[in-house]
């Protein structure tokens, strides 16, 4: 009788998938659970997604390139303004089975204006070409830094408030020559109103010494290749390393380096792409209140 009660319990352990410690087996998203590969959104040109990948992923590649993933499966990825229309997801796990997810990616119409008679660009300074190398060796090591921030998971919220004078994507058309199209959104509000962190962060750049086009430059890693960059501010408020919290005050509206007004430019990347804060953080009326 009691061999046959131990093999019914472990008949019961076996048909609730108990472990054998006693304890419930590890829960995991629903589609780690199915196996299966999604994102949570639609796909479009400058969008930004968040995403599962089943829990015994060993590798999870977008468009051939590797990317990373958290322990829970999560994971973003981002589509620049001239992304194809079609991109693919491949998960491979542990046990060998590759899983993929072909993804539709949905266009966009971008804002174009052309000036007939106004030459595209004039000629740099020498002062602009002597410092521009460093400034950009600044920017690029900055954008290689890989934080263990978790504020790319988060529902983003604008970093300032103001009228939106410039749209990500938009492009001028000079004498009939395309110029480069705009990689951010511009917020036009005065000089020395707040700008705030519009998710979690780590500090990779605190430009104190104004550089040639984007003034007093400050740059947010929010993990998982996403960043944000702030140009033009009067005043920078954090430094290098500092950990910051969604809605902490970061520095202020100003206008230096290259600005014809007051404003703040805010760009953003995933990984080598430029993406579209807008998409992020929503319409500016229906964004949510800084902590």
């Amino acid at each position: 009788m009691r061999r046959a009660a131990a093999w019914l319990g472990l008949i019961c352990l076996w048909l609730t998938g108990a472990s054998w410690a006693g304890t419930a087996p590890k829960a995991h998203p629903a589609s780690a659970q199915t196996g299966s590969l999604r994102l949570d959104g639609a796909a479009q040109q400058g969008g930004y997604v968040l995403g599962w990948t089943p829990s015994i992923t060993r590798r999870l590649l977008f468009n051939g390139q590797e990317i990373r993933f958290d322990a829970d499966g999560r994971f973003a990825i981002g589509f620049g303004r001239d992304a194809p229309a079609q991109a693919r997801l491949e998960a491979v796990l542990d046990d060998g089975q590759t899983l993929t997810l072909p993804i539709a990616v949905a266009a966009r119409t971008w804002r174009t204006e052309n000036l007939p008679t106004l030459p595209r660009v004039s000629q740099p300074s020498a002062e602009f070409l002597a410092r521009r190398p460093a400034e950009i060796a600044q920017i690029e090591a900055a954008r290689r830094v890989a934080s263990s921030s978790a504020g790319w998971r988060q529902r983003f919220i604008w970093p300032a408030q103001g009228r939106i004078s410039g749209l990500f994507g938009s492009q001028r058309i000079y004498a009939g020559e395309p110029g480069v199209p705009h990689n951010g959104v511009d917020v036009a509000a005065g000089t020395g109103r707040p700008v705030i962190a519009p998710a979690d962060g780590v500090v990779v750049l605190a430009a104190q010494s104004p550089f040639t086009l984007e003034g007093h430059l400050l740059m947010l890693d929010h993990g998982m290749g996403l960043n944000s960059a702030f140009l033009h501010l009067s005043r920078i408020d954090v430094a290098v390393g500092d950990v910051v919290r969604q809605g902490q005050t970061i520095g202020a509206v100003g206008m230096t380096g290259r600005a014809t007004g007051p404003h703040l430019h805010w760009g953003m990347r995933w990984a080598q792409d430029r993406i579209d804060p807008a998409m992020l953080a929503g319409p500016m009326s229906s964004a949510p209140a800084a902590p």
